[in-house]
């Protein structure tokens, strides 16, 4: 089993590198793993000009599963979009059509205190936003800033979706509520965008082959309120690219950090790409404060989707749950009387977890 780490930029290394230790402490005794590495984001940028090098493009290609940290710093920012940081993780997934996002948010009881939400909204809450990831208005065209006849400056991105980049993505999501509650809330702005009038139309049409799962519809701005009154009334949503961006790190809170949150972006085949939901955070990288549960949980899910590894997944996410038990905190979720660790230490915990998890 072949696995390409692409630790990236800001705290990506840092947390890549305790999910790595995580793995390596799964593989002491279980599955072994082929490890490489590659450079993504402002990484690539300095060592081959490119943000996605061709060379990383092609060992993505070649490994089972990708485990990725995180792309961009304020410095790339600043460069024209095809050089920064963040569009090689844009290319990449759309060079790997990995059009389903999976963002599960689940509250750990250890971390209720944690939200700034209150206990008896949060608690049970168990939930996984799935994005579409690969068109919408991040990848529409026409996009760009020119001027009109006045000199004046206009910018413009463009929401697009086809019909069967709707329906591969809808289908996703109502296999997913399958294998959970059997409910669906697709979550769009049909009252006002004709893009999303489309959306709901065809997850409606592809909802008629799964009569076991409760679909409903949502307009963004009603779920996102809906999202932090009433989270338990939520199984799976599907919306698409911008929506879910915004909706899961909102959903972010009722697990009490970003630091928390892994995903899963898959295509139609096994292979895909893992990552925290969090970005690069340069203000706090180096400074053994970033949150690496996420980044591990991520290895979890790969071990279960696209390595096969149900076993060590569920041992992996039991060692997590074990040291949140035992009162481990980083920052983000620090809490009265718990024992503040630094991203290091809690890799290391939750390695040596795993391995009691696993005798």
């Amino acid at each position: 089993m072949s696995i390409l780490v692409l630790p990236g930029d800001g705290i990506g290394p840092e947390v890549t590198a305790q999910a790595v230790k995580a793995l390596r402490s799964v593989a002491a005794n279980g599955p072994q793993f082929e490890m490489a590495e590659a450079a993504i984001g402002d990484a690539g940028l300095h060592q081959a000009g490119d943000p996605l090098p061709e060379a990383t493009l092609e060992a993505a290609r070649r490994a089972d599963a990708i485990l990725f940290g995180a792309a961009g710093t304020y410095e790339s920012d600043l460069l024209p979009p095809e050089k920064r940081g963040g569009h090689g993780l844009l290319r990449l997934r759309k060079a790997l059509d990995l059009f389903a996002n999976f963002r599960p948010v689940y509250a750990f009881p250890e971390l209720i205190g944690a939200s700034t939400l209150r206990r008896e909204v949060i608690e049970g809450v168990d939930l996984v936003v799935l994005r579409e990831l690969t068109g919408d208005i991040y990848f529409g065209t026409p996009r760009g800033v020119e001027r009109d006849a006045s000199g004046q400056r206009i910018g413009t991105n463009t929401m697009r979706y086809t019909e069967g980049e709707i329906r591969r993505v809808a289908h996703a999501g109502f296999r997913a509520a399958r294998q959970r509650r059997h409910k669906l809330c697709s979550v769009d702005k049909a009252n006002v965008l004709e893009t999303m009038a489309l959306w709901r139309e065809v997850v409606t049409e592809v909802g008629r082959d799964y009569p076991d799962v409760e679909l409903t519809h949502l307009y963004v701005d009603a779920a996102s309120m809906h999202l932090i009154r009433r989270p338990r009334d939520f199984d799976v949503i599907v919306t698409g690219n911008i929506f879910g961006d915004i909706l899961s790190d909102a959903a972010a809170m009722l697990t009490g950090s970003i630091g928390m949150l892994p995903s899963a972006s898959l295509g139609e085949g096994g292979r895909g790409l893992y990552e925290p939901v969090h970005g690069s955070a340069p203000d706090i990288a180096g400074q053994d404060k970033a949150n690496p549960l996420a980044s591990i949980l991520s290895a979890a899910m790969m071990l279960r989707h696209s390595l096969g590894q149900e076993e060590a997944a569920r041992a992996v996410e039991a060692a997590v749950r074990e040291v949140l038990a035992e009162g481990y905190r980083t920052p983000d979720i620090m809490e009265p009387g718990a024992r503040s660790v630094g991203t290091e230490a809690m890799g290391d915990a939750v390695a040596a977890a795993i391995q009691r998890q696993r005798r």
